[in-house]
This record gives structure tokens, C-alpha cells and sequence, in this order.
């Protein structure tokens, strides 16, 4: 399951353990908030559940029925309800003797099971997955084939006292792997019953344990910060003396053009020289071959929500610099230490500080402030704390606006952000906004009618007006123009608008295209989800409609001026690669798109006397492509070598550890003979 609940698509799955009899109940909890529950009503086999949570005004609804046999294998399985974006979901599967069948968003599906294997539902409840624990406990080695594809495995971690309302409780925990990219961590009691699942950055966890969400997210920190320190050890590679990188042609911004075949030399965290090819070499130098491949500097993800499961492979797709828009201040503090310091792979971190309103619609991120004056303080915080901006969300007072403007300007800080609900684009550019976050806030304002609330799901579905808009009318004109007379900025975050209102029931969605293969069995089947209802009449042609007038749109933009950031909200990493390929749609060539990616996004950023480019006394921060990414952008999706800091990854050797088939080979890497 991929639920979603903050404004990133921060996606989890959340296991818990059927009960041996009678009902369970939880609590799911974000920002030290209640925001939804599960209830599982066992009677024999036959479990009967109810989960429901809406965070930052949008959230699952799922009801679902499943029947399990002694060995704890789902036998019959109805889900129905809502995803996150309010798309249905309606799923059957049954196992008859020894054929298994299913019926999902992919569409209908059958096998004769050969082997005990547990069906991994598509669109279940949180609950799914602890009856996967409870199944795999039961095997002697915890792992089992996976229906549709794949193995999934359960594996004995640390031992955790827990205390509640009912006293003291002895709980294991335990990661189930081997079906999505990353591994989720369940606490189980003595039974094997769920206690809770746990994140860095929220927890679900039984009724009457509330009490310990922040114990239980520090300790999730931990255990999660274990695996990826053990996977940087086998990945990350520090070489002793000189590197020096050869028969590469080098990605220039200042002309948007590739240099002849040169060699790069790094020593520590610098690229110490940049040499014609024939310079010959020093004793004691690693070569690494770069078969005339293209060396570009470290691209810049601007709209990043950044955790440790999307780290390593932000930076595995050539992306060295994530500008986070939004997190628990506390846990990303310790991200970015651990990053910084190489105890973890991951990109530089540029920290925005986001403050959020108070409201029922709340995002449980950040701060959240219920007066002006609260507000200004938090702007002052984040200014005290070395942020390079501030973000402003959806339940914000727009009256508060020009004052939390003023105070960041005077900080030295920026502003961006979502159009608070009630106002319009027009009212935060005249606020001072310094740049506008997302095109669909930035474009509602033009179809929205008074009193309409975008704190909810509205501000999405609400693009079902664009195919009707003028581009040419006043209204619109007047925004553009006011973008482009005060210099102002946008993050469109075109990818994830094409996921809204693109993607389908059963089909690969476009952005995933290239990549899809080689994911493993539980992403390709989450990405065959629509993210939100087209089935009323009208609505699929009116969503397509809205994508094409969203493109016009950024076209605009672009044609007129204004500086667009390319961000993504999801993630990153191979999503990023697709949002850099629609601005091509947008009117940009690939020359443009790279230069915007490396150099001029930092200079934006205030970075690039040191990141940006590849020349001598900057950062080693680059990464290296087979192909001409200036004549075939798809050619960035292909990547050989990433390198920051100095320190040398190949993508080929990390993927596998997320189950991704690599895409590549590693280049050829000579070392130096010993000193005699």
C-alpha cells in the first residue's frame, strides 16, 4: 500500500498483526497528531476492517474483508474505498485449491501456486501487512514467494518495552522487505500481534501507546540510519590519492555545449584539474575509463521532502543538491549531519522553513501558528537557524502574509509557497512572495470561485475547470505579467500534475515508462493506480484536458521570462528525470533544461562558487552518462557513476540493494601499482 501524509508523497506502508480474536485498534499519528484510525474485527478467519486518515485535508478510506487459513495465508480478499487523491479502489482476490486469481487497478490475474505464497494486496489497509508478519512467522526461514511476483521476507530485529495506559509491553521488532524499494519496521508483541509500525516521521501504533510516538520515531530514526550506514559501507567508495577520470566530455554552461575528450582529476572533496587528454598521468592515480561518455555536474531537485529512503537514490540519479521544502526540522537536522559527514550516502540539503496555519486541514510539518505574531516568530526561528528560506502552506491567514514577508526579507531569507485558501496568486505576488510553489496553486485563482476551499482535495480536483480557461484573458495576463514585472519565481512541479491527471488503471504511466522494468513487483503495480476518480462522465477528457492547459501555461512562463525551478514534490530520483523531460514540452531544449538543472540552479541558490559546474578548486559533485544528454536528454536516465564530495558511487551496485535491476555497467577502473 502507498499512503500518503504529508504534502510530499511520502509513501509508506504500514503493517500490523491480526488479533487471535475480537477487535483491534490504533492510532495513526503525524506531527504529534492524531489524524486516522484502524479497526480490524476478527471473527474465526474472517477479518473485517475499517481504516481511515486525512492529513493536510486528504487521506486513505479503505474497507476490506479477508479470510485466512491455518497457516495464516489470505484465502479471500474484498477492498474497496478511497486512495490519498480520492481515486476508487475495488479489489478481489480468491485461492481455490491451487489456483490463486485476482482483480485489481492492473486488471485480472491468475496462477497456479505451486508453493505456500502470500498475495501481496494493491490497494489493502494497513492491516495487510500484518498478516504478511504473521504468515511469514510461521515459516521456518520468514520468507515465502509473493503473489504476483517476487519474495517477501521478515527479519528479527531489536527488542523494545513499550509503556501505556495498561502498563509496560514487551514488543520485537521486525522489517518485512523483498517487495517495494524499501523495507517497513513493524513492532510485534509476544503473539505476534501488531503493537505499531514505525518512521522517522510518523507512527501507527495501538490505542492506549500513544504516549510513546516520539521514543518510537527516534528509535525507527536509528534503525533505519543502521541499514543505510551498512549499505554505504558496501557502496561508497573513498579512493586513496588522486582519481583521475578520462576520455570524458564535460557539460559546459557557460556555453551549454560538450568540451573535446578531457581527463578530471579529484583529490579528497575538489576537482583539483581539468586536462586535455593526452596530459599524461602521476604515480599513484586510480583511472577511471570514461569511454567518451558526458560528465555533468550534480543537478539541483528544488521541491524535495527528503527522508533516508529517498536520499541514497536522489543521489544515485545525479542529483547533489535537494532543496527541501518541508519536514520535521529535528529529524532532517540529523539527516543532513549524517549526509554531510559520509556516515550515509545522500546530496548537500538546502532547508526551507515551512509554516503552516492552524486549522482542521492542517499539514502536521514544521510550525504551525494560530496568530501573527506567532507567525512572525517562526520566521524569525528559521532565520536564527541558517534557513535559506521560508515556505508558507495552505491554512495560512493570507493577513499574516505581508508581515511574515517582511520579517524574512529583513532575515535575508526568501519566500515561497501554496496560495493560502481564500486568496490568489495575485494577493501573495503582491504580498512579496519570491516565488510561487506548484502551477495549480498558481493557476486556481483564475477558475476558483469565492469562498471555494483549497485546504482539501478541491485544490486538486479543481483543475477539472482549466480545459475551459482563456490564456489569453485579462485575469491571466495580469498574473503573468505581475510574475514577470516582479521578478518572481515558480516551482511548477509539472511531473506530479501529470500523475494526477494522466495516469490510469492498468496502463504504466507516461513518466515511468523508461524505467518500469526494472522496478520491483510492488512498485509496478502501486504505479498502475490512478491517483484520483476520473469516472464520472466528462472527468478523464477534463483531467487530459487540464494537463495540456497546465503546459500551455509554463510555456507561457517560460516564453515571458520567468525563471522556472524545476522541483518535483515526489521524491525525486527517477521522477526528477521525468520532470526535467517535460519542460522540452514547455519549449526548453535539452541545453537549456541542463544548464537550468546544474549551473543556474545554483547560482539561484546562492551556490555556485563552489557546485554548478565542473572546474578546478569546486566540488567534486558530477556524474557520468554514456550518452549526449545536450542531443537526447533521455541519456541522463542512464547513469554509470555519480560522484559527491569526492566520494564515488556506481548506481549498478546500489540499485540491487533497493531491488532495482541496474540499467548499466560500472566504468572500467584501473589502480595503481604498489610502490616497490
Amino acid at each position: 500500500m502507498r499512503i500518503e501524509f504529508l504534502g510530499a508523497l511520502a509513501l509508506v506502508t504500514i503493517t500490523v498483526s491480526p488479533a487471535t480474536a475480537g477487535t483491534e485498534q490504533f492510532s495513526v499519528i503525524s506531527g504529534g497528531k492524531k489524524v486516522g484510525h484502524l479497526t480490524a474485527s476478527r471473527t474465526g478467519n474472517k477479518i473485517v476492517i475499517d481504516y481511515d486518515v486525512k492529513n493536510n485535508g486528504r487521506g486513505p478510506t479503505i474497507a476490506e474483508t479477508v479470510s485466512v487459513d491455518l497457516r495464516g495465508l489470505p484465502t479471500a480478499w474484498t477492498v474497496t474505498g478511497t486512495t490519498t487523491f480520492g481515486s476508487k479502489v475495488n479489489e478481489q482476490f480468491a485461492l481455490s485449491r491451487n489456483t490463486a486469481s485476482w482483480n485489481d487497478s492492473t486488471g485480472k490475474s491468475s496462477v497456479t501456486v505451486r508453493e505456500p505464497s502470500l498475495y501481496i494486496a494493491q490497494g489493502a489497509s494497513p492491516y495487510a501487512s500484518g498478516l504478511y508478519a504473521s504468515a511469514l512467522l510461521k515459516d521456518p526461514d520468514m520468507a515465502m514467494a509473493a503473489l504476483p511476483g517476487g519474495v517477501i521476507r521478515l527479519e528479527k530485529g531489536e527488542a523494545v518495552a513499550i509503556a501505556g495506559t495498561t502498563g509496560t509491553l514487551a514488543a520485537t521488532a521486525y522489517t518485512i522487505s523483498g517487495v517495494d524499494l524499501t523495507p517497513d519496521t513493524v513492532l510485534l508483541d509476544g503473539r505476534g500481534a501488531m503493537v505499531g509500525y514505525v518512521t522517522p516521521d510518523f507512527i501507527m501504533i495501538r490505542a492506549g501507546f500513544e504516549g510513546e510516538e516520539k521514543r518510537l520515531r527516534g528509535l525507527a530514526a536509528k534503525w533505519s540510519t543502521d541499514r543505510y550506514v551498512a549499505i554505504q559501507q558496501q557502496v561508497a567508495h573513498n579512493y586513496v590519492g588522486p582519481v583521475r577520470i578520462r576520455n570524458v566530455r564535460i557539460f559546459d554552461p557557460v556555453t551549454s555545449a560538450l568540451t573535446a575528450a578531457m581527463s578530471v582529476i579529484v583529490r579528497g572533496k575538489e576537482i583539483v584539474a581539468v586536462e586535455s587528454l593526452d596530459s599524461p598521468a602521476t604515480p599513484g592515480e586510480v583511472t577511471i575509463d570514461g569511454a567518451g561518455g558526458t560528465l555533468i555536474a550534480g543537478m539541483v531537485e528544488a521541491h524535495g521532502h527528503l527522508g533516508q529512503d529517498d536520499a541514497l537514490l536522489n543521489l544515485m540519479a545525479g542529483i547533489t543538491i535537494v532543496r527541501d521544502m518541508g519536514n520535521d526540522n529535528a529529524v532532517l537536522d540529523t539527516l543532513i549531519d549524517s549526509m554531510d559527514s559520509g556516515t550515509i550516502g545522500g546530496p548537500h540539503v538546502v532547508r526551507s522553513g515551512f509554516i503552516e496555519g492552524k486549522s482542521p486541514f492542517s499539514a502536521n510539518n514544521g510550525i504551525l501558528v494560530d496568530s501573527q505574531s506567532a507567525a512572525i516568530d517562526a520566521v524569525r526561528w528559521y532565520g536564527a537557524r541558517g534557513y535559506w528560506q521560508i515556505k508558507i502552506y495552505n491554512s495560512m491567514n493570507p493577513a499574516w502574509v505581508p508581515a511574515m514577508v517582511a520579517e524574512a526579507h529583513k532575515l535575508g531569507m526568501r519566500v515561497a509557497g501554496h496560495v493560502p485558501a481564500f486568496s490568489t496568486a495575485d494577493a501573495m505576488i503582491a504580498a512579496g512572495y519570491d516565488e510561487m510553489t506548484h502551477i495549480n496553486q498558481f493557476m486556481l485563482g483564475w477558475v476558483l470561485k469565492p469562498g471555494e476551499d483549497t485546504r482539501t482535495l478541491f485544490r486538486l480536483t479543481a483543475l477539472r475547470r482549466l480545459p475551459m480557461l482563456d490564456l489569453a484573458s485579462a485575469p491571466v495576463q495580469h498574473t503573468i505579467q505581475s510574475m514577470v514585472d516582479g521578478h518572481k519565481a515558480i516551482d511548477p512541479t509539472v511531473g506530479i500534475h501529470e500523475q494526477l491527471t494522466q495516469n490510469r488503471d492498468g496502463i504504466v504511466p507516461p513518466g515511468d515508462v523508461d524505467f518500469f522494468d526494472h522496478m520491483p513487483i510492488g512498485y509496478q503495480r502501486s504505479a498502475k493506480k490512478a491517483l484520483i476518480d476520473v469516472s464520472a462522465p466528462g472527468d478523464d477528457a477534463a483531467y487530459r484536458g487540464a494537463f495540456e492547459k497546465i503546459m500551455a501555461t509554463i510555456a507561457m512562463l517560460h516564453k515571458r521570462g520567468v525563471f522556472i525551478v524545476f522541483g518535483t514534490d515526489t521524491g525525486g530520483s527517477f521522477s526528477y528525470h521525468r520532470e526535467l523531460e517535460l519542460y522540452q514540452k514547455a519549449g526548453m531544449t535539452p541545453r537549456e533544461i541542463l544548464k537550468r538543472a546544474t549551473y543556474e540552479s545554483t547560482q539561484y541558490l546562492g551556490m555556485d562558487q563552489r557546485m554548478g559546474s565542473i572546474a578546478k578548486g569546486k566540488l567534486a559533485d558530477f556524474f557520468l552518462v554514456p550518452g549526449d544528454p545536450t542531443n537526447d536528454l533521455k541519456a541522463i536516465k542512464t547513469i554509470r557513476m555519480v560522484v559527491k564530495d569526492g566520494t564515488f558511487y556506481y548506481p549498478t551496485e546500489v540499485y540491487p540493494k533497493f531491488g532495482i535491476k541496474p540499467f548499466t555497467t560500472v566504468p572500467a577502473i584501473t589502480m595503481p601499482r604498489p610502490l616497490r
